[in-house]
């Protein structure tokens, strides 16, 4: 769809909207426009004053792409992390804490770890100097 600016004989403005320059064309030919005001049917385009992008809606466009860009490097850098942690450390689920707790304590080999802990469990963890780590996990299985 196109917006032109019509005038008519008269001097009458008004608006007109055709699927192309093409319609346009074709329906003035053929007298098709009349001014809704008079009447008349000698009606041309008007001066239009183009529709130019501020210097601020272009701000705002580049804001919104740079914003769009940041996103998406955050989910690819922590979909690698995710890869790295579950390559190289040992997945122990809902007993992470506990298993941190014996890491730390000597009582059982140290290697890496990762699964889940409550609130509590971490904040627990950080008082007893347990050198602990959330991170943003995304939902694979969520992808559009």
């Amino acid at each position: 769809m196109i917006l032109f600016q019509l005038k008519c004989e008269h001097d009458h403005e008004f608006e007109g909207w055709f699927k192309d320059g093409a319609t346009y064309d074709t329906q003035a030919a053929s007298g098709e426009l009349s001014c809704p005001v008079c009447g008349t049917g000698n009606v041309g385009k008007a001066l239009m004053a183009p529709r130019l992008r501020t210097s601020r809606q272009k701000e705002e466009a580049a804001e919104k792409t740079r914003q769009v860009a940041m996103a998406e490097a955050t989910r690819v850098a922590m979909a690698e992390i995710r890869k790295q942690v579950e390559a190289n450390c040992e997945h122990v689920g809902t007993k992470f804490a506990e298993e941190a707790r014996k890491i730390h304590y000597g009582e059982t080999e140290k290697r890496g770890i990762y699964g889940e802990a409550s609130l509590k469990e971490t904040a627990e963890l950080i008082d007893e100097g347990i050198d602990v780590h959330a991170l943003p996990w995304l939902d694979e299985s969520k992808k559009n």
